[in-house]
């Protein structure tokens, strides 16, 4: 029996669609890294544009509220020269309700060439793929609990410009990691691409049970799980994903997960600090923390441009 294709992937291997980080190889997600890279200069010129996408119409569909997401894939469409059009969701015929495919289909027909879609439901980009037109290319910037793919690139990017050799590392991923799709995403690109020692971080009821077989050390201690750590990734509580009381409060997750300046001085000296945002100071990470010369927060922003930039120009250049 064949094995079945990745649907992300042309028959020769090549990037058609960005859906999940899980199951794509190693030279894929290091294609994407590399591209990255060559895209940062462009951030310092005075006109902050290249030709690779002109004449191409990227839409934007973001059925979740967004910021930094939204806005950095706007500003790489745009970089490219690529026409972007923003879906305004809560006055779309979605509203009056339209299915989802019918909507992707009256979009197709306006010659739609790409999709950026957040959704809340799991699963609802690979949807779109398996629907939409051979031409048409779908990146998924966010689907339920499942996947945030471009965010695990960036978050990797932002690892790789900071530590160089990803094979000698010890990266902390720490909070409410049951319901965090960037979590997901940052463990399979990061296992992909050689990280020797993963550990999950949190309490029990927000540390899913299935990491062991993927290599990920499991600690419900925060001390034990940042302790020598060269990366820290801090999470925000997923509130609006949460069912019943999954923590005694706020303060409480505070004082036994919280990044202070104390816990911080428990992983290596030069160890960086890195969050996906938006970020809940006094929850997940102190100010001091935040704002301190080991955060790399910001930068992780800058960066998610240039990936951003990266991956779509890398699907537009293959056919399906």
């Amino acid at each position: 029996m064949l094995a079945r294709r990745n649907p992300q992937l042309n028959r020769h291997g090549e990037l058609i669609h960005l859906l999940s980080v899980e199951g794509l190889p190693k030279a894929v997600l290091t294609q994407i890294l590399d591209t990255a890279g060559t895209f940062l200069s462009v951030n310092d010129r005075e006109v902050k544009k290249v030709p690779l996408l002109r004449g191409k119409s990227v839409f934007n569909l973001f059925f979740e509220n967004s910021t930094r997401t939204r806005t950095t894939f706007e500003i790489a469409a745009k970089r490219l020269s690529a026409d972007v059009l923003n879906l305004d969701i809560a006055r779309s015929s979605t509203a009056k309700g339209e299915t989802l495919l019918d909507t992707i289909a009256n979009l197709s027909a306006m010659h739609a060439d790409m999709f950026v879609v957040r959704h809340a439901e799991s699963g609802a980009p690979h949807l779109i793929a398996q629907h939409c037109a051979p031409h048409v290319h779908v990146i998924n910037a966010g689907d339920g609990r499942h996947a945030h793919p471009t965010q695990g690139l960036l978050d990797a990017y932002t690892i790789r410009h900071y530590k160089r050799d990803l094979t000698q590392l010890v990266v902390a991923v720490v909070g409410d990691i049951v319901h965090s799709r960037v979590a997901r995403s940052d463990i399979h690109a990061l296992a992909t691409l050689g990280v020797p020692e993963i550990r999950a971080v949190g309490p029990k009821t927000l540390v899913p049970g299935d990491l062991a077989p993927m290599g990920v050390r499991v600690c419900h201690d925060m001390a034990e799980g940042v302790r020598d750590a060269d990366v820290i990734v801090m999470l925000r509580l997923q509130n609006e994903r949460m069912s019943g009381a999954m923590l005694p409060s706020a303060a409480e997750f505070h004082r036994h997960y919280g990044l202070t300046p104390e816990k911080l001085a428990l992983a290596r000296p030069d160890a960086i600090v890195m969050h996906p945002g938006p970020i809940n100071r006094g929850v997940e990470i102190d100010t001091p923390v935040a704002d301190g010369a080991q955060s790399v927060i910001l930068p992780q922003v800058t960066f998610g441009i240039a990936v951003r930039m990266a991956v779509m120009s890398i699907i537009a250049g293959n056919v399906a």
